[in-house]
């Protein structure tokens, strides 16, 4: 699959990497933010032809997909700020920006409020700015286009509740996941709901974007609140008999 920039909203740009995994990458002038490195080298390559400086590296969980690529990275730009969560220090040891749910930080200029989002894992945190063109939630293994995460650590209830706080952002909220899951989500998703016109059309879309080797992220809140089973389940009971039957599915 190739490169892919997102041009709506300045210059974020999605790396394909391992099976499914994306590394964002935030450009502001000439310093980069990377999100979620799963591995080094794709990133480092990304950066230097750019003659761009590692400003930040958000982690959100410690999961070893997202974390990978960090400490090579460190060597590279040994001035680089990570950011992770504080209850993360054993598992992300190489945080220099501890940051805990509710707190806002400003990465080059640019104010970020950190929501805690547990389910995932006990201490999964996602990076949200209002200051862009439309609003943007860099959100991890949390929510994906069609779905959302398995739940390691957490509980069905932590989980749903977290899905809850991200229905609460504005509705055109740009939500960059860090999985290509989107295809096999709406399949699933049909399974349940095999006359659903929103998801058949959603799918059909993805088809095409990935026949053309584009990423099928990120998406929207308002359009997830369409499509997404799982935000649109009205309980707690809907979300485990669905979260269920989705660890079960093939």
């Amino acid at each position: 699959m190739t490169l892919n920039k997102e041009k709506q909203i300045e210059e974020i740009y999605g790396l394909p990497v391992l099976n499914d995994n994306i590394i964002w990458i935030w450009v502001k002038g000439n310093r980069a933010v990377v999100i979620d490195p799963a591995i080094s080298n794709p990133v480092i390559k990304f950066i230097r032809d750019r003659k761009l400086v590692l400003d930040t590296i958000f982690q959100t969980h410690h999961h070893s997909d997202h974390i990978g690529g960090t400490k090579d990275l460190i060597q590279q730009w040994p001035q680089v700020k990570v950011v992770a969560s504080c209850k993360e220090i054993k598992r992300i040891p190489f945080q220099n920006l501890s940051v805990t749910d509710g707190e806002n930080i400003e990465i080059l200029n640019t104010r970020f409020r950190i929501i805690e989002l547990v389910g995932h894992t006990n201490s999964h945190i996602a990076f949200y700015s209002d200051s862009f063109t439309n609003p943007v939630l860099f959100v991890g293994d949390t929510l994906f286009s069609g779905g959302c995460g398995r739940v390691f650590e957490g509980t069905n209830e932590q989980m749903f509740t977290s899905l809850k706080r991200i229905t609460n952002l504005p509705k055109n909220t740009k939500i960059y996941c860090a999985h290509e899951y989107t295809k096999n989500n709406l399949l699933w998703a049909l399974d349940i709901c095999p006359n659903d016109k929103l998801i058949k059309a959603k799918l059909e879309e993805v088809i095409i974007k990935l026949a053309n080797s584009q990423l099928t992220i990120p998406t929207t809140l308002r359009e997830e609140m369409n499509i997404n089973l799982f935000l649109r389940a009205k309980d707690l009971g809907e979300f485990s008999y669905l979260r269920a039957k989705k660890d079960l599915w093939v």
